[in-house]
């Protein structure tokens, strides 16, 4: 009997309290950001500083930084020595962010003025690598109106690639004037020299002027006293006179700012001779040489600062790249334009 009045035994059903809807509490949804680093990092490739740089990075060694608001690559250092630290810095970027590898875009009205297509904001579209010696980013800039700008930036055990991809959304065509400028270092001013455009037709020109640039248009322009290095040096010539290049090697110790490419009016001919599709750099100073290769560009500029170097502090440096400043490309409405530079090297 005790057991069955147990077992029996009902238990007050407990009280529920349903609140009142004016004090009801609602939760907001919790939503999860996933990183850059989490989205798209792997094996060779990293995002850091809050998602502000890429960092690449190959098998044998060699690196790469971008910054990715910008799209400004701001270090490469490959691996030209046998040795196991052997990696040397070829970009030359200042404390404040200016020099390295930037991408320079103007838009060129019908009365011949230019303006500059707003680059300051890009984000990550893609990344990709193939194993550990192959790894590149994929940026699309978001502040270029009804211009699609995507910019890939490659890096391989023996060089690295910038490459720009313009599509036009608009209903009308587009001139650009457009750059990728490398600011590139060197030991010391009278080891500097580029070889391979023997033969090419140059002129005094400007730079497209940019976020990144060391020097500007007009300071690139400013003739200089050349001191202790008068031996040898010829003032260069005035803008739009043209010259050609007699000698195989362009000594890059004198202040200097060329466009190297076709004169207008010979494109205008049947047959006309063009500028070569690479040249090579030359440090005598680390023993070190770069070929510097360009796609779809027209032309290549080349730039040295001759004294105004010591003003950034130790070590030289140019500013070179492939270029289309003396005839703007023209971009149809739906259509793309294709462009890139590939520096390589034989160091090792």
């Amino acid at each position: 009997m005790a057991a069955t009045s147990l077992l029996s035994l009902s238990l007050p059903k407990p009280t529920i309290l349903i609140p009142k809807a004016t004090a009801s509490i609602t939760t907001p949804p919790v939503t999860v950001t996933e990183t850059l680093d989490q989205k798209f990092g792997r094996k060779g490739i990293r995002f850091t500083e809050n998602d502000q740089v890429a960092e690449l990075t190959v098998r044998n060694g060699s690196s790469l930084k971008v910054g990715l608001n910008n799209a400004h690559v701001t270090s490469y250092k490959p691996k030209v020595y046998w040795k196991d630290d052997g990696f040397e810095e070829i970009l030359y970027t200042t404390s404040g962010g200016k020099g390295g590898i930037g991408l320079v875009i103007d838009s060129v009205s019908d009365d011949s003025k230019a303006k500059g297509v707003d680059l300051s904001q890009w984000v990550v579209k893609d990344a990709d690598s193939d194993s550990i010696d192959a790894v590149q980013v994929e940026l699309s800039c978001t502040t270029s109106g009804t211009l699609d700008i995507t910019y890939v930036i490659s890096l391989y055990a023996l060089s690295m690639a910038t490459a720009v991809i313009v599509k036009n959304n608009g209903r009308k065509p587009v001139n650009l004037k457009t750059a990728i400028l490398s600011h590139l270092k060197f030991k010391n001013r009278g080891g500097t020299a580029v070889d391979g455009l023997k033969g090419c037709s140059y002129c005094t020109h400007p730079p497209l002027s940019s976020p990144f640039e060391i020097l500007s248009p007009s300071e690139a322009l400013k003739p200089e006293d050349p001191g202790l290095f008068s031996f040898g040096w010829e003032p260069e010539k005035k803008g739009g006179v043209w010259s050609v290049q007699d000698v195989p090697i362009t000594i890059l110790k004198h202040k200097l700012s060329r466009i190297y490419g076709t004169p207008l009016e010979e494109r205008l001919k049947e047959f006309y001779n063009t500028i070569p599709s690479k040249y090579e750099t030359l440090d005598q100073g680390r023993g070190l040489f770069f070929r510097v290769i360009r796609m779809g560009f027209e032309d290549i500029y080349l730039s040295s600062p001759g004294s105004l170097s010591e003003k950034y502090g130790q070590g030289y440096f140019i500013c070179t790249g492939p270029a289309s400043i003396l005839a703007p490309i023209t971009i149809e409405p739906g259509e793309e334009w294709r462009g890139a530079q590939v520096i390589e090297h034989d160091n090792l």
